[in-house]
C-alpha cells in the first residue's frame, strides 16, 4: 500500500470551479499523487470541540456560503463515506483527543470545492473531521497523531488558505501588495525548512499576519498537515503557488 502525503490546499470560493487555470492545476496535482484509499479532510469552515467525525454515508453538502449565483448551490459531490477511516481515526484520538460524531454533517465548500476539481469522478471515500480548537500546539499535536493513516494510505487534507482577508478580496485583477510577498515568503521557508517553532508562533513571527490574518481558521489546517509530517525525512513541495483576488497566495504544500 503507498504512503500518502499529506498537503495543505488554498481552496478559493466557489467561483474557484469557473477558474479554468486553477482546476487544471487541482486535477494535475491530484493526478500525480498516489491514488489514496480514503481523504481524511481538515476544512476552514468547520470548528466543533471535541474532534468531530462529518457523514460516513453519502449525505447533501453543506452549501456554506450566501449572496451567490444559484448554479453554486446546484453543485452535487456524491462521495462514498468512509467509516473504516472514522473509526480508525477514533482509534487514533479517543484517549489524547476525544471524538464526537455528527452523522448527519456533509461537505462543505472548502472541502468539495478543490475535490471537485482534484477528484471529479467523486469515487474516493471521504471523511471530514471538524477543527476543535485554534491553538497551534494542539492542532499539531493532532496532526502528529493522525501520521498513521499515511501509512495505511489515507490523504490528510488540509484545506484554507494562508491569506484570508476577505475584505481585501478583488474581482479585478490587481497586483498582490508587498506584504502579502513578505507573508508567501515567509510561509515557504517556514514549510519547507519544517519550522514548527515559527509556524506555531506564526501570530507573532509571520510579517503582516494582523492584516493577512484578521481570524484564524483559514490558516490553521496547515499546521495539522505539518504535524502529520512532524518526524519525517521527507520532500517538501509547492505544487501550486501565485495570488488570486490581490494579496491572497494560492501557495499549496505536498509533505512526501
Amino acid at each position: 500500500m503507498n504512503t500518502m502525503p499529506a498537503i495543505f490546499l488554498a481552496h478559493g470560493s466557489p467561483f474557484l470551479l469557473d477558474d479554468e487555470i486553477w482546476t487544471a492545476e487541482l486535477k494535475a496535482w491530484g493526478d500525480s499523487m498516489p491514488r489514496p484509499r480514503g481523504i481524511l479532510m481538515i476544512s476552514a469552515h468547520w470548528e466543533e470541540r471535541p474532534v468531530t467525525l462529518g457523514a460516513t454515508t453519502t449525505v447533501p453538502l453543506v452549501y456554506d456560503f450566501y449572496g451567490f449565483p444559484e448554479k453554486y448551490y446546484r453543485v452535487k459531490y456524491p462521495a462514498p463515506g468512509a467509516p473504516e477511516l472514522a473509526q480508525r481515526v477514533r482509534e487514533l484520538l479517543r484517549e489524547s483527543h476525544g471524538v464526537a460524531d455528527d452523522p448527519s454533517r456533509g461537505l462543505d465548500h472548502g472541502a468539495y470545492i478543490p475535490l471537485k476539481a482534484m477528484y471529479p469522478q467523486a469515487d474516493l471515500p471521504v471523511l471530514q473531521i471538524s477543527i476543535p480548537t485554534m491553538e497551534p500546539q494542539a492542532l499539531f499535536k493532532l496532526g502528529k497523531a493522525l501520521t498513521p493513516l499515511r501509512e495505511e494510505g489515507y490523504l490528510i487534507f488540509g484545506s484554507g488558505f494562508l491569506i484570508h482577508n476577505l475584505r481585501l478580496f478583488s474581482f479585478h485583477p490587481v497586483d498582490p501588495p508587498a506584504w502579502a510577498h513578505e507573508f508567501d515568503h515567509w510561509a515557504e521557508g517556514v514549510f519547507t525548512r519544517k519550522d514548527a517553532d515559527a509556524l506555531l508562533d506564526y501570530r507573532a513571527k509571520a510579517p503582516a499576519v494582523k492584516i493577512a490574518l484578521p481570524t484564524q481558521e483559514h490558516f490553521v489546517p496547515s499546521i495539522v498537515t505539518m504535524g502529520a509530517s512532524d518526524g519525517k525525512a521527507e520532500p517538501v513541495s509547492f505544487p501550486i503557488t501565485g495570488f488570486v483576488g490581490g494579496p491572497h497566495t494560492k501557495r499549496s504544500v505536498q509533505f512526501g
